[in-house]
């Protein structure tokens, strides 16, 4: 009886023990994870923000938590996950391939920019326009945030080449040839073949962007069109926001021929955390069912503007909350870099988040909680040295042997 006391409080000890070095070491992590986020140079190849800038009068001076549009991105929020430098891309969908709408689509990216540099002027003691690849730590060091210029969807241009010269001198450094339809440069990842891959025009787009030292993004274009840019571009190319096809079966993410091609040409694949791309969604179809009429209700959506657009949104927003998306975790997204350094390396994947674009994850709400990444990696057993070329170092390499490849 009296033995079984002692092997009973023996064994108690023990777990007691363990119960506390588990506790240290969580605590150990935290705690090493948050100097290194914090010794890091962090950077977000691809947010949506200026949407919500142009659609919703977006204050990125306020902490915007809570907003009607459920805003991710914020000065406040950048300044708590401890976020260096992000690019805001200037989005447009695809419309009619008119002059017309050629017009209105490289209107409606004049006024993000725009609104980009306003939000940068009235915010100055916190935020400044970067424009290469070294501003990026340079601002970083005076203790504001970088802000860098996207333009996703080179329906922007139309057919005219000059508008890429006219763009990068407003501040925008990359271009992500489409969206999810084809247009005049290049076929969709989500259409059906129109041009075999890169169109003519669409080549000549890619040679002026080399010229000038803009970033070509291959997010979004077909697989055919992948493999045409990396042949034509004299330069490395970015993939601001896709993950790995291996993982999950999306055609917006990319093959592991594509990852090994990209690689070869010394490019670089920034990683999402749109759950679709990250982890195969579980079938729900009921909001699938819903989802696709309220498409139907509003078949011309794309073509409307920014105001009429604002009551369906606002339906859409409804419908997530009814119909909740099963949302990914951290863990989930760090698979798909976990993945991609096994096949090509750790000097080739990065961070694209695609907050405000519908970039969402458990454990990764927001801007705030980007240090959660850092701990995963840690997690991981990622040195610091590999945590930093993660954040930023690999991207910022191609940046600049881009700039070196300019004319």
């Amino acid at each position: 009886m009296k033995s079984d006391m002692i092997i009973r409080l023996i064994s108690g000890i023990f777990t007691l023990i363990l119960i506390m070095n588990s506790c240290n070491n969580t605590l150990d992590i935290d705690k090493k994870a948050e100097r290194i986020h914090t010794e890091t140079l962090t950077l977000d190849s691809h947010t949506d923000t200026p949407m919500d800038m142009l659609r919703w009068n977006a204050d990125i001076s306020q902490n915007l938590d809570g907003s009607p549009w459920d805003g991710k991105v914020d000065i406040p929020r950048m300044q708590v996950g401890g976020l260096d430098a992000i690019f805001f891309a200037a989005w447009v969908g695809q419309g009619p391939r008119t002059p017309e709408g050629n017009r209105r689509a490289n209107d409606k990216v004049n006024r993000m920019i725009q609104a980009i540099h306003n939000a940068v002027e009235a915010n100055s003691d916190r935020t400044k326009l970067a424009l290469t690849a070294d501003d990026a730590r340079c601002i970083s060091k005076t203790g504001k945030h970088a802000i860098y210029i996207g333009i996703e969807n080179g329906y922007a241009i139309g057919r005219d080449l000059s508008e890429i010269e006219r763009f990068y001198n407003l501040g925008a450094r990359y271009i992500t040839l489409c969206h999810v339809e084809n247009n005049d440069i290049c076929d969709s990842s989500n259409d059906t073949t129109e041009h075999n891959g890169l169109s003519e025009f669409g080549k000549n787009v890619v040679r002026e962007m080399n010229r000038l030292g803009m970033l070509v993004d291959v997010s979004h274009v077909s697989d055919k069109a992948f493999y045409d840019v990396l042949e034509t571009s004299g330069v490395p190319v970015i993939v601001s926001h896709s993950c790995a096809r291996a993982i999950c079966d999306n055609p917006r993410n990319i093959s592991d021929e594509m990852l090994l091609a990209l690689a070869e040409k010394g490019g670089v694949i920034q990683v999402a955390i749109y759950t679709e791309y990250v982890k195969t969604p579980e079938p729900n179809p009921e909001r699938e069912a819903v989802e696709k009429a309220l498409d139907e209700k509003y078949p011309n959506y794309d073509q409307m503007t920014e105001e009429e657009k604002k009551p369906i949104l606002e339906e859409h927003y409804a419908l997530r909350e009814k119909y909740p998306l099963k949302l990914a975790t951290v863990s989930d997204f760090v698979d798909h870099i976990d993945y991609i350094v096994k096949l090509v390396g750790i000097d080739y994947v990065g961070i694209g988040t695609d907050f405000d674009g519908g970039g969402e994850l458990i454990g990764l709400r927001d801007v705030s909680q980007m240090p959660n990444i850092t701990k995963e990696l840690l997690k991981r057993g990622y040195s610091m040295q590999d945590i930093q070329k993660i954040w930023s170092g690999n991207f910022l390499r191609v940046f600049r042997e881009v700039e070196k490849g300019k004319e």
